[in-house]
């Protein structure tokens, strides 16, 4: 069921989107500091993970293509030409995350909260990993630079409400009220 609701929500998505492209104005609330900006993976073909796959095994599991390794060093390109600090980097367990993090910024944290909840077992942590999440943001100080979160599509649903394409940025407050959004393909 979980599934069939997020496969709805792609399709809706896809039919009624307003796209926003990184070149736009949209890059405000991030430049000026202590937001939330939460990175839906780059682009990853193919949807969920393979039958069996390993969080410690990037072998076995879907991981970026050409074209997300090029997207996501174009996000790490876009932050500095908007000069948007950065207070700190934490990414999903998940590779596809990990490289969108390396590639994108370079240096990064893992943190379980941003795992994908899509699959089972995975599934049965959504409510833990969003509560933990919550109370990561507030306690977080970011001094005037924001704090990054990259991880999943479902995580970002689940804590905004948004709908993302792969490598897609939502820029939130602590509160994770949606300020913008923005496209970087």
């Amino acid at each position: 069921m979980k599934k069939q609701i997020i496969s709805l929500h792609i399709i809706i998505f896809s039919l009624i989107s307003f796209h926003t492209y990184a070149s736009g104005q949209n890059w405000k609330p991030a430049q000026d500091g202590d937001k939330i900006i939460l990175i839906r993976h780059a682009k990853a073909p193919g949807g969920g993970d393979p039958e069996g796959f390993k969080i410690g095994d990037c072998k076995t599991q879907r991981n970026l293509d050409i074209m997300g390794i090029n997207q996501a060093k174009k996000i790490g390109k876009f932050f500095k030409e908007k000069k948007v600090k950065i207070d700190k980097v934490l990414s999903s367990q998940w590779c596809r995350c990990k490289d969108t993090a390396k590639y994108a910024f370079g240096d990064f944290k893992e943190f379980s909260a941003l795992n994908s909840t899509y699959t089972p077992p995975y599934d049965q942590n959504e409510n833990q990993q969003i509560e933990d999440l919550k109370t990561y943001v507030n306690n977080w100080n970011g001094n005037g630079g924001n704090l990054v979160l990259v991880t999943h599509y479902v995580i970002i649903l689940a804590i905004t409400g948004a709908t993302t394409r792969s490598g897609e940025l939502v820029i939130t407050d602590k509160n994770f009220k949606v300020l913008s959004k923005i496209n970087t393909f």
